[in-house]
């Protein structure tokens, strides 16, 4: 489990009350999964509508989700975005509904969604002002959780518009306190809401600040908003390029993810006029992978029913809940393919490929990439079209552009045994750990069979082999580092941390330098220390120096 951190910070005295309170249940997300097992699924207006919400929206949404099957495939929240309150509290403090727009109230519109079998959710800011002009929640933090608790809500979505350091602290540590006493908040409440944190989308232009914020979220809520917003119904710019920004970041994460909380690359945005129908069916398959939230943010009635289609795939549905939670990490990246995989709970293995290009393209790959074993049987379930094929040494696979394959893989009798494999990133410069003659340098991402490492061993006390050459194994060197023999001691002993560290036995970290694979000492935030691994490599207690 990973531990709760440790960075202190100074609490102004209105709120030192609030920050003191005791964790009578336990909220955070890792240490108590149950509130959220698998990531939530169902409706936001935002990207579609924006700021033109109102009570008829929800109802025909909610409606229309019944009758078309998006409730019984799973999507089951309805969440009201910015612009749904007046721009005046009552007079005790309390947040009030737009009584035009809701002219039955949110009470009223919780108990219409409660009884077709939904959920609802509500958005607020942990700023003086939403992101769209409304009050927002700072130095009212308790009344409005109990505001809306007492309304029926169980979900809220927390932006961070608005938002100005006290005297003497970073905007980092600005946003570790609001969201820190949000946390407290909900932690003491008999049902806690569950708890949408937007804090790292404010920090993503700088990776390492970002890095910094990231180490927190998962001990604060049960899923966060990592990066841009994707593009809304009306935006100016490419749709599929806001897409690939969301999914580039989502990459990047695969750290923080495991039961209980959820990396949140934003809304899926099925009838975007943007986007081709491979794109659609793309985003819908890359979210799912990623066990990512499936909160669809379109005009729901209006859907095709080809669109309603692949929304429902239970297969892919399948994925996204599984109740490992594993998140999809990145095998290798060549410019036209990214290939990706992780397990899941009943021990089949997941194989995505994006096609990234703007041309049709085919590639193959081995069943070494994803980490099973040669000289096996296995059936590769196609999630798409549902048809079954065997396979001994690969799969192979035909992409138009921008399109993606799914498989499930499942192992026959005595093929069982799965490595962690993929790509060793370092998540600000974007190179990818490469092995050569002399050890390890950091290079731009080629899908080379030396970017392909496996990582075998569990906890503190895991082994990292290139697929180029799987009988050696990374090791330290003094300051720099080598491949040998697998066999040869702590020097091929590492540790991979929340922060990104990947520490050697002897105690200093990995660290691209100049390109370079080196060792150094543990820094936190230092730039080329912060590391993804693959998918299912465990996580342990952060390295380096306490902030």
């Amino acid at each position: 489990m990973i531990p709760p951190p440790t960075t202190r910070w100074a609490v102004p005295a209105r709120m030192a009350s609030l920050l003191m309170l005791p964790l009578l249940s336990v909220h955070a997300s890792v240490e108590d999964p149950k509130l959220l097992p698998t990531p939530p699924m169902g409706f936001n207006n935002w990207a579609r509508f924006e700021c033109d919400l109102n009570e008829t929206l929800f109802t025909d949404t909610a409606q229309s989700m019944v009758s078309r099957g998006l409730l019984a495939a799973g999507y089951n929240r309805l969440n009201l975005d910015d612009c749904w309150m007046t721009h005046e509290r009552a007079a005790d403090g309390a947040l009030q509904w737009n009584a035009t727009l809701f002219p039955h109230g949110i009470p009223w519109l919780a108990d219409f969604a409660h009884k077709h079998g939904f959920h609802l959710g509500i958005y607020e800011d942990s700023g003086n002002a939403t992101c769209g002009g409304y009050p927002g929640s700072y130095g009212y933090e308790q009344k409005d959780a109990e505001t809306f608790s007492s309304w029926g809500i169980d979900y809220l979505k927390l932006d961070g518009c608005n938002v100005y350091p006290e005297k003497g602290r970073s905007m980092a540590e600005e946003y570790k306190l609001r969201y820190g006493q949000w946390h407290q908040i909900l932690s003491a409440m008999e049902d806690p809401l569950i708890f949408s944190e937007s804090a790292p989308a404010y920090f993503s232009e700088n990776k390492t600040e970002w890095a910094s914020v990231m180490d927190w979220i998962p001990y604060y809520g049960e899923l966060a908003r990592h990066s841009d917003d994707v593009l809304v119904y009306v935006g100016e710019g490419s749709a599929w390029d806001s897409i690939m920004v969301n999914y580039h970041y989502q990459t990047l994460l695969v750290r923080y993810q495991q039961p209980g909380y959820y990396n949140d690359p934003d809304f899926l945005i099925p009838d975007h006029p943007g986007l081709t129908d491979a794109e659609k069916r793309s985003h819908f398959a890359l979210w799912a992978s990623f066990g990512a939230p499936l909160i669809i943010s379109a005009y729901i009635p209006d859907l095709s029913d080809e669109e309603i289609q692949f929304l429902s795939n239970k297969d892919l549905i399948a994925i996204d809940q599984d109740p490992l939670a594993q998140q999809a990490a990145l095998v290798s990246r060549d410019g036209t393919f990214d290939v990706l995989t992780r397990s899941l709970a009943n021990g089949d293995r997941l194989l995505t490929v994006l096609n990234t290009g703007s041309s049709s393209a085919k590639t193959s790959i081995s069943l070494a990439r994803l980490g099973l074993q040669s000289k096996c049987q296995y059936k590769a379930r196609d999630l798409w079209t549902g048809k079954t094929s065997t396979i001994h040494d690969s799969v192979d696979v035909s992409l138009d552009s921008h399109a993606t394959a799914v498989y499930r893989i499942t192992p026959g009798r005595g093929c069982t045994s799965v490595t962690p494999t993929g790509m060793v990133l370092n998540t600000v410069s974007g190179h990818c750990l490469t092995a050569s003659s002399s050890g390890a340098v950091f290079d731009a991402c080629n899908a080379a069979d030396t970017q392909v490492w496996s990582v075998s061993g569990s906890g503190t006390k895991v082994t990292v082999s290139p697929l180029s050459n799987p009988a050696k194994c990374l090791a330290a060197k003094g300051s720099s580092v080598e491949l040998v023999d697998c066999k040869r001691g702590d020097g091929t002993v590492w540790s991979h941390a929340i922060t990104g560290h990947l520490q050697n036995a002897n105690g200093d970290c990995l660290t691209e330098s100049g390109g370079q694979g080196s060792l150094a000492g543990c820094e936190l935030l230092q730039s080329g220390q912060i590391l993804s691994l693959p998918s299912g490599v465990h996580v342990v207690e952060g390295s380096g120096r306490s902030r």
